[in-house]
């Protein structure tokens, strides 16, 4: 077998890591054959059910998992590490805007992007979870400047998965059988589900998904609001925040990351922007990729209509707001 790599993922005490953990450390992130050594980072009033967590891995009997490192250090949390999953942050509750979270949570990631620089691998890939996740993303990056900006991205795989799944059970066809659906901009409610560029397996034949939909007028107002708002429904029927969910998805995006994607398939990830589509540059935004050899690439020349432009633009505005608020924040820190 392969030496062990270090993966460290914060929050680890909370909903989404205890998802989170189980199935990084089956191998169904990383490989089956890839031994791991867990870093577990969290905040000292939860030291206590953080041991009620690795008692819980190490009475899964899982092969891959070498040994489990719990902390509150993040210069032990962030040693020699290959991969973060930075899940922790201040919880959005019911009635909370996303500004309410951006201050008390980018100082979180200041301090953890000084850590990585310092401690980390410099080839380390980091997925940002916590919200406001872009923004949180971009201060991790500003603040770890001998690390490559392209290592930071933030996660959308939510929100495509989410976006999938919804044009899935309205052609009544496999999630699978989905794919192309882009996640532009921030993960917020001004974010911009894309299903243009989506594509259909029905039997044995590829369609877009608006051929296979077959309403246009959908694709434009109730898939995208549902999609945009579906956190929030999650919060108000569960009073807690997504969390099965937004493990699998980190999963899913650190497994491509990872492994790579399919000829001919993209998925969304926030990563710093160069500028693509007429976006802003250095701020984190979702855009579809594709990756080999653990390199994301942004799709380019994708044909943009004016509605979509539209909406882009939105929620490019709404990035730019949140990483000129975050910066002031942490330049007063």
């Amino acid at each position: 077998m392969a030496e062990p790599i270090r993966v460290v993922v914060t929050g680890a005490a909370g909903q989404i890591a205890y998802s989170l953990l189980y199935m990084i450390a089956r191998g169904e992130v990383f490989g089956k054959d890839q031994p791991l050594i867990l870093h577990l980072l969290d905040i000292p009033p939860m030291v206590d059910v953080l041991e009620g967590v690795i008692m819980e891995l190490t009475d899964c009997a899982l092969p891959l998992l070498r040994n489990v490192v719990p902390t509150t250090d993040p210069a032990v949390a962030f040693k020699e590490v290959a991969a973060a999953f930075l899940v922790g942050a201040m919880p959005r509750r019911e009635g909370m805007e996303r500004k309410d979270l951006l201050s008390a949570n980018v100082k979180i990631f200041k301090i953890q992007g000084q850590a990585l620089d310092k401690y980390a691998n410099k080839d380390v890939k980091v997925l940002v979870v916590g919200n406001p996740a872009n923004t949180n993303a971009a201060v991790c990056a500003y603040y770890a400047p001998t690390i490559p900006r392209e290592n930071f991205t933030a996660m959308t795989r939510l929100d495509q998965n989410r976006a999938q799944a919804q044009i899935a059970t309205k052609v009544g066809v496999p999630v699978a059988d989905v794919k192309n659906v882009i996640i532009w901009g921030n993960h917020s409610s001004t974010q911009f589900p894309d299903a243009n560029h989506a594509v259909v397996m029905i039997g044995n034949t590829e369609r877009s998904a608006i051929e296979a939909v077959g309403d246009a007028e959908y694709l434009k107002t109730s898939f995208i609001e549902v999609v945009q708002k579906r956190g929030a429904t999650v919060i108000a029927a569960r009073k807690m925040s997504s969390a099965m969910s937004a493990a699998k998805a980190a999963c899913d995006h650190m497994h491509d990351w990872w492994f790579g994607t399919p000829a001919g398939k993209f998925v969304s990830m926030g990563v710093m922007s160069d500028g693509s589509y007429d976006t802003p540059k250095d701020v984190v935004y979702s855009f579809p990729v594709e990756i080999k050899n653990k390199q994301w690439k942004i799709v380019q020349g994708l044909p943009i209509n004016d509605f979509a432009k539209s909406k882009m633009a939105l929620t490019s505005k709404e990035l730019l707001e949140e990483k000129n608020e975050a910066m002031a924040v942490c330049s007063t820190d």
